[in-house]
């Protein structure tokens, strides 16, 4: 009987095709990751493995082994989901940190949901500001640019932006109707998010880069940011997504400008830890892909496919 993690070891390394991803995707020193090779192996009585250049690739024994490797651990993965389910219920402190633009609304009522299902669950949430650079336990929902760190991070879809001022700006100020007429409103962005430039984007007429101007303001909370273009200081970039959201409990915050114009498309992420989950946190995994709104995983902008969840 081979070892398991042997071969997890393997079946890892064929689909990496090198050691260093591997050490990354099993969160092994690579010198424990090259033994359980080299011990699979001997065990098997032939080599398994090619190493050409700075690739790995499996030899013909390696192929027909790894189809095998793979149904002995998919069958070892659902024995544990079968003896889990078998338990009585869910305990534990199940711990969760989300992106600021989610934490008080959607991420919040399904963090309830799941929270009632489960009695004997104490759940910890709190606000990720910053981009998580480990997680240890739990689960993270992300919002932009997939950070790198130590955890794996699944797509859950997209969110679209667009230029967004209130009706009292707009009748101070006037509305723009281009890119260019920009440079003649007050701006309001995500700090440091549009410290280089932001690019806009248009169907038809294709790309139109803007910079930031004098007299912008700048906040770290896409709340606050809200409130902001709700009370009439300016324009600026807000997700369309949560821009609905805010307007169905305030239909008068704000209005949508060059409608036909939008801003860079925002991925959102489920961040988790390497290895063997808790069964609490695997049943919260499920339960974000199944409250992902259909609206993120749809084609949002050309070039921009969508968001498929495993």
């Amino acid at each position: 009987m081979y070892d398991l993690k042997e071969l997890e070891a393997f079946v890892s390394v064929v689909k990496t095709g090198s050691l260093t991803a591997s050490t990354r995707d099993l969160d092994l020193p690579k010198s424990t990751l090259s033994r359980r090779i080299r011990q699979l192996e001997e065990a098997v009585g032939q080599p398994l493995l090619l190493r050409q250049s700075k690739r790995i690739f499996p030899n013909d024994a390696g192929r027909v082994f790894y189809r095998y490797s793979n149904e002995i651990l998919e069958l070892v993965s659902q024995g544990h989901d079968a003896l889990d389910e078998l338990r009585a219920g869910v305990s534990g402190t199940l711990e969760l940190c989300c992106h600021e633009a989610f934490v008080r609304g959607w991420f919040a009522r399904m963090v309830e949901r799941f929270r009632d299902q489960h009695a004997g669950l104490s759940v910890s949430v709190r606000t990720q500001r910053t981009t998580p650079e480990e997680l240890v336990e739990g689960v993270c929902v992300w919002l932009g640019a997939p950070p790198e760190g130590n955890f794996r991070c699944e797509l859950l879809g997209h969110l679209t932006q667009g230029v967004y001022g209130s009706r009292t700006y707009y009748s101070k100020h006037g509305c723009p109707e281009s890119p260019a007429d920009l440079d003649q409103h007050a701006w309001i962005d995500m700090l440091g998010a549009d410290n280089a430039g932001v690019v806009l984007n248009h169907p038809v007429h294709g790309p139109y880069p803007i910079m930031p101007r004098a007299g912008r303001f700048s906040v770290d909370q896409y709340t606050v940011q809200g409130d902001a273009i709700a009370a009439g200081r300016g324009v600026g970039l807000i997700p369309h997504w949560l821009a609905e959201k805010r307007l169905q409990a305030h239909p008068e915050a704000f209005e949508l400008c060059m409608a036909d114009w939008q801003g860079p498309v925002l991925p959102v992420s489920m961040l988790y830890p390497h290895g063997m989950l808790p069964r609490r946190t695997r049943l919260f995994m499920q339960n974000v892909r199944s409250a992902t709104p259909a609206q993120w995983k749809r084609q949002t902008l050309s070039g921009v496919s969508d968001a498929i969840v495993p």
